[in-house]
């Protein structure tokens, strides 16, 4: 067989994604802060960008108009006919209603700060809630409460039980009783008083209960503090690897188990939009504060002249740097609008959340947005992530919205959040001695019209962190 070569051509479509379409990607699915730092960046990097915000009056009121650059510069746009403060302008009028900017920029309409922080749950107010939970009478709940009171950050119990039963008028016995059953709180190894109490709790209740490793840490714990290894593989009998194997088990368990609840610095929550209501309509307006306003500097004539006429390679640059300023300028834009189109469509499928709260949030899918939009699926995703609303019942997340839904005897379909916020309302409403289990829960939710299984009632139970009713259960 012969070989030769052809020449031919051939027609395919094929899509190629430029620098410039994966920068607009990017932007899209910045939160506030990353986009804040990118456009610093491009400040100090790009001698033709500049932020109107820092420009004096004067130099502002200057520099609107900016001069034609040369011809032989190849530009087919001409520097003068971007003004770009018309050109936020236009967007700003394009998304607001005209003669209620007064009312927008009412203080009382932004989130208080209560609704911008969000609190972690201490380990003390963890431990005191699973006690609560306990069948125990108030004598017991009492010591309890002065147990949990004693144990420090790390999990670990800071005062002797004697002094706990002397300071409350408590006998020794039942002290110790109740900080018995406080050692196997979760955290498991909360309590303890020293590091082998905290450990030993722990492979009680591991794979290594009942072996080798429990008998070495429950009767040697000496040993392995002195780092006595050779005496360890003596009394277990077993040989260098087999004891590694033990001590890297032991090296699982935490010694601190309380450090995982420790409190952390609050995070601040900057909204990406608000949502505000006025008269009886939701109005949207994007957050942009803090956010430079981005311009082409007026000096850019007069820099591409002297590099120009300096070095051809420098006036290359110049010219690839105008060009990376307009596009990032009216990829930000293309962001804002976006992210406008978004809130705007979730206005109008969630309204009944807006007017009457989450019980009456409608399932809805990133794709019913999408064609709501005429925009596609990834880039609806691409918006909702890391991006905060402020809207008059709180500040979400834009993912919030999205959720999946359960079926109805009257055709529509109802939102898992909703149905969660039910499950939540009848386990607060519940009777303490006798709460509903999740088959009486399925019979209430049935005759509202809900169709859901068991355990899909237990699910939502555990993801709102509701124990079951035998844990629930109290006496009176």
């Amino acid at each position: 067989m012969a070989l030769e070569q052809r020449l031919s051509l051939k027609l395919s479509q094929k899509l190629v994604m430029t620098q410039s379409l994966q920068q607009a990607i990017k932007l899209l699915q910045m939160s506030r802060l990353e986009l804040t730092d990118t456009i610093q960046n491009e400040l100090l990097e790009n001698p033709v960008l500049e932020d109107q915000r820092e420009l004096p009056d004067e130099e502002f009121a200057n520099n609107t108009e900016a001069e034609k650059p040369d011809t032989e510069t190849g530009m087919d746009n001409k520097l003068d006919n971007i003004d770009m403060d018309a050109y936020f302008q236009e967007y700003l009028n394009d998304h607001q209603p005209k003669n209620r900017d007064r009312e927008f920029r009412d203080p009382s309409d932004y989130p208080s700060f209560e609704n911008m922080v969000t609190k972690r749950e201490t380990l003390q107010e963890y431990l005191e809630h699973q006690l609560g939970l306990l069948p125990i009478h108030d004598r017991a709940f009492e010591i309890g409460t002065e147990i949990i009171g004693n144990i420090n950050d790390a999990g670990r119990l800071t005062a002797e039980l004697e002094e706990i039963g002397e300071a409350g008028g408590w006998k020794l016995e039942e002290v110790t009783e109740v900080w018995l059953i406080i050692r196997e709180f979760d955290p498991l190894g909360v309590g303890a008083r020293n590091l082998r109490e905290c450990l030993e709790i722990q492979i009680a209740y591991s794979e290594w209960a009942g072996t080798d490793v429990e008998t070495m840490l429950l009767e040697h714990f000496d040993l392995i503090y002195k780092q006595k290894y050779k005496e360890l593989m003596q009394l277990l009998n077993v040989d260098k690897e087999q004891l590694k194997e033990y001590l890297e088990a032991i090296k699982q368990f935490d010694p601190e188990p309380g450090r995982a609840f420790a409190p952390l610095p609050p995070q601040y929550i900057q909204p990406d939009v608000y949502i505000l209501k006025v008269d009886d309509e939701y109005v949207i307006q994007l957050n942009d504060e803090g956010t430079p306003r981005l311009r082409v500097s007026a000096q850019y004539p007069k820099i591409l002249e002297q590099a120009r006429n300096s070095d051809k390679a420098a006036s290359d640059y110049i010219k690839d740097k105008f060009k990376s300023a307009m596009w990032l300028i009216k990829s930000l834009d293309q962001r804002n609008r976006t992210i406008y189109k978004v809130a705007e469509s979730l206005v109008r499928h969630q309204r009944d959340f807006f007017d009457r709260g989450v019980e009456y949030m409608k399932p809805l899918v990133l794709r019913e947005v999408a064609d709501d939009i005429g925009m596609h699926e990834s880039t609806v995703s691409r918006v909702v992530n890391n991006k905060y609303v402020h809207t008059p019942r709180g500040v979400f997340e834009l993912k919030y919205f999205f959720r999946s839904g359960l079926a109805s005897a009257n055709g529509e379909d109802v939102s898992s959040l909703a149905v969660k916020e039910k499950i939540r309302k009848l386990c607060n409403e519940e009777s303490p001695a006798k709460p509903y289990s999740d088959a009486t829960i399925v019979k209430i939710l049935t005759r509202e019209g809900i169709q859901i299984a068991r355990r899909t009632v237990a699910k939502y139970r555990e993801e709102l962190g509701i124990p079951s009713s035998s844990k629930r259960r109290k006496k009176i």
